[in-house]
C-alpha cells in the first residue's frame, strides 16, 4: 500500500462528539426495578456500570415523557414530566448524574414534529376554531368530490397506514398526522410553537442533559400548499407525500433556531431524517459550520430489504454490493465536505442486525455479531449501539402469533390486510413472514440480562409488558460479561481500538476495496502515512482473498481479529493470498 500522506481536503474539525460512541436505551424493555413488568429509569441507573464497561461515551434515552403510549412514548402529552411507569424527573436527574460520574453523557429524545392528542396544546387547539392554540397544529378544511362526498385535504399516506388526515367533527376540519391518528403534527410556521420547543430544549439542557436525538426532524417544515402526491404506487389509495413534507422550505431556518441553543451548551445532536438522498440537502443540516445538527441517521441501508414504493412489509432483495455502495457514497461525501456520519445497524425501529444482514447458523451467530461490529464501528462517523446488540440479541421467534406483537405499524398493516384481503391466505402468510423479519417489535423485546426466568429483566413471577425472547437461556449479558471471548467484550475491544488509533479510525479517510466482491467487505482508513485495512468475510464458509491484487498485502500488524487470535495471526497474512474463516473480520495496520 502506498505510503503517500493522506490528509483531508480541508482543515480537520475535531470535536468531542466525533470521537464518541453512543448506546441507545428503550426504557420499557431495558430493566425493571420494581417488578411491574415494565422497564424504568431506576433500572437503567442500576446498569450504568455495565454500560460504562462496554466503553461507550454517550447514553441515549428514548422518550420517557408523560404519554398515553399509543406509539410507545413518541406520542408525548407533557414534555416536562416523566411517564409514571418509568419514574420521575428526579430519577432522570439521578440518571444524568450517574452518567456524568462515570464519564458518560446523556442524550434525550426530542419529539417535536408531533405531540399526543392528549397534550394540553392539542386539546385546546381542537376545542374551537377561535382558540389561541388553533394554529399550533395543521388544520385544513375538507375537499369534496364530484358527488359531494367529503374528502381529506390531500392524498398523503400516514406512516402507520391509511390517510394522513383525520376529520374532527366538532370543528368540521381535518388535522394532519403523519403517524398515528393520536399524533397530530405541530405547525412550525407558528412562532409560538418554535418558542415552546426552544423552551423545552433549554429546560432539559439546564437539567444537565448533554444533547438530543431529534425524531423525524426534517418533517417539521411542510409545503404550505399541501398538494396531492403523484401516484407512485398504483395499488395504494393513499400516496407518499414525502416530497412535500420532508426537507421543506423552512427546515434549515428552524434547525438553526435549535442549533443556536445547542451551541450555547456545547450540546450534541443527531437528527432522524427519513427520505433524504439529496447530498446537498444533508450537508446543509450537518456541515460543521452550519450550526444546525451534528449528524443524521440515513435510512438507505435499513430500507434495503423493503419492496418498491416504501412497502416495508413486502419482500425485498439486496446484495452485499448494494450495502457497500451505500456506505461508500456517504463515507466519501461526508469526508470531503465537512459533514459527519451516524453509524448504526440497529435501533428501536429496526430488526436485529444478525438476522437482517447475515442470518447465520446458530453456532456462528457470535462470529457474525463480531464481524458486524467491526465493519460498522471502524467506518468514519460515530457508532451507535442499540441495547442488546452488544450481546447479539435476535429477532422475535418465527412461532409468534399476532397476539404477541405490540408495534402499531405492524398491527395496523395486519388489520388493513384482513379488511382488504380477508380470504387471501398466501398474502397473509407472506405478511406474517415479513413481520418476523422487519417488525419494530424485533428490537423491543426485553433485554436478556441472565438465564433466570424472564431473562432477569423483571421478577420471575411477573408478566413482562412484552414477551422475552426464549433465546435468553443461551444469549444473555451475565454469561457474556464473564466470558472474555464474548461479543460484549469484543464490542469493547472495537471501541477501544477506535480511540487508540483516533487519527485513522475517527479522522482518517475511507476507501472501499474490492468493490464488486459479493462475499467480502473490505475498506481502508488512512491518515497521513498511517493506514489500516478492515477486512470481513460475509459468508459462513472459509474463503481465500487475493490481497496482492488490491495492493494491501504489506502487513505491519494485525490489530484485531474476531476469532481472538490477532497476536498469532500475522503469519496468515504474510503472502498475497489470505484465508478468512466463516464471518471472520480482521483489522490490519499496513506498512
Amino acid at each position: 500500500m502506498s505510503s503517500t500522506p493522506v490528509k483531508p481536503p480541508n482543515e480537520i474539525h475535531r470535536a468531542w462528539w466525533k470521537e464518541s460512541s453512543v448506546y441507545q436505551i428503550w426504557p420499557a424493555s431495558y430493566k425493571d426495578s420494581n417488578d411491574d413488568g415494565i422497564g424504568d429509569i431506576p433500572g437503567i441507573v442500576s446498569k450504568l456500570d455495565y454500560i460504562r464497561d462496554l466503553g461507550v461515551d454517550i447514553v441515549w434515552l428514548c422518550p420517557s415523557y408523560k404519554s398515553p403510549q399509543v406509539d410507545m412514548g413518541y406520542d408525548i402529552a407533557d414534555y416536562y414530566s416523566i411517564a409514571e411507569e418509568y419514574g420521575t424527573v428526579a430519577d432522570v436527574e439521578k440518571l444524568i448524574q450517574g452518567c456524568h460520574e462515570r464519564g458518560m453523557k446523556l442524550l434525550m429524545d426530542l419529539v417535536v414534529n408531533h405531540t399526543s392528542d392528549q397534550h394540553d396544546w392539542f386539546k385546546k387547539s381542537r376545542s374551537s376554531k377561535d382558540s389561541e392554540f388553533r394554529d399550533w397544529y395543521v388544520w385544513r378544511p375538507p375537499r369534496y368530490d364530484e358527488n359531494g362526498n367529503r374528502q381529506p385535504p390531500n392524498n398523503w399516506v400516514s406512516h402507520f397506514q391509511g390517510s394522513a388526515w383525520e376529520f374532527d367533527e366538532p370543528t368540521g376540519e381535518y388535522y394532519l398526522h403523519l403517524y398515528a391518528v393520536e399524533q397530530p403534527d405541530l405547525n412550525w410556521e407558528n412562532p409560538a410553537v418554535r418558542k415552546a420547543v426552544h423552551d423545552i430544549v433549554r429546560f432539559w439542557l439546564d437539567k444537565g442533559a448533554d444533547g438530543f436525538r431529534m425524531d423525524v426532524i426534517n418533517f417539521i417544515s411542510k409545503d404550505q400548499g399541501f398538494p396531492d402526491a403523484p401516484n407512485q404506487d398504483p395499488d395504494a389509495i393513499w400516496q407518499w407525500g414525502d416530497r412535500y413534507y420532508a426537507n421543506g422550505p423552512r427546515l434549515h431556518e428552524y434547525l438553526q433556531g435549535i442549533g443556536k441553543i445547542l451551541k450555547e451548551y456545547d450540546a450534541f445532536s443527531v437528527g432522524e431524517m427519513p427520505f433524504v438522498k439529496d447530498t446537498d440537502e444533508v450537508l446543509k443540516a450537518v456541515r460543521y459550520d452550519r450550526n444546525e445538527i451534528n449528524m443524521i441517521f440515513n435510512f438507505e441501508h435499513v430500507d434495503i430489504d423493503h419492496a418498491p414504493w416504501g412497502n416495508k412489509f413486502k419482500p425485498g432483495s439486496w446484495k452485499l454490493t448494494d450495502l457497500k455502495a451505500f456506505f461508500e457514497r456517504w463515507q466519501v461525501f461526508m469526508y470531503n465536505n465537512g459533514g459527519w456520519n451516524a453509524l448504526y445497524w440497529e435501533n428501536h425501529d429496526q430488526p436485529r442486525s444478525i438476522d437482517r444482514y447475515v442470518n447465520p447458523p446458530q453456532a456462528l451467530r457470535p462470529a457474525a455479531g463480531k464481524m458486524l461490529a467491526t465493519v460498522l464501528a471502524l467506518h468514519a462517523g460515530s457508532p451507535f449501539i442499540y441495547q442488546g446488540q452488544e450481546i447479539g440479541m435476535g429477532n422475535v421467534p418465527i412461532e409468534w402469533d399476532m397476539g404477541e406483537y405490540k408495534d402499531i405499524d405492524c398491527l395496523n398493516h395486519w388489520k388493513g390486510l384482513l379488511e382488504h384481503k380477508p380470504t387471501d391466505t398466501e398474502a397473509q402468510k407472506i405478511a406474517r413472514q415479513e413481520y418476523q423479519k422487519k417488525s419494530r417489535d424485533n428490537a423491543r423485546t426485553p433485554v436478556q440480562w441472565s438465564a433466570e426466568p424472564n431473562g432477569g429483566f423483571t421478577g420471575p413471577n411477573v408478566k413482562p409488558w412484552m414477551s422475552v425472547n426464549p433465546e435468553y437461556t443461551r444469549v444473555n449479558a451475565a454469561d457474556q460479561v464473564k466470558d472474555p471471548q464474548s461479543l460484549y467484550h469484543y464490542w469493547s475491544e472495537v471501541l477501544k481500538l477506535r480511540k487508540t488509533y483516533l487519527d485513522i479510525f475517527v479522522y482518517g479517510n475511507y476507501k472501499l476495496v474490492d468493490r464488486d466482491n459479493q462475499e467480502v467487505y473490505a475498506y481502508t482508513r488512512a491518515y497521513d502515512t498511517s493506514q489500516a485495512l478492515v477486512l470481513a468475510n460475509w459468508t459462513d464458509n472459509d474463503l481465500a482473498w487475493d490481497a496482492a491484487a488490491h495492493n494491501v498485502d504489506q502487513v505491519k500488524e494485525v490489530l484485531l481479529d474476531t476469532y481472538g487470535t490477532a497476536g498469532a495471526s500475522r503469519e496468515r497474512f504474510s503472502g498475497g493470498q489470505w484465508t478468512l474463516r466463516p464471518y471472520e473480520a480482521v483489522v490490519i495496520l499496513l506498512k
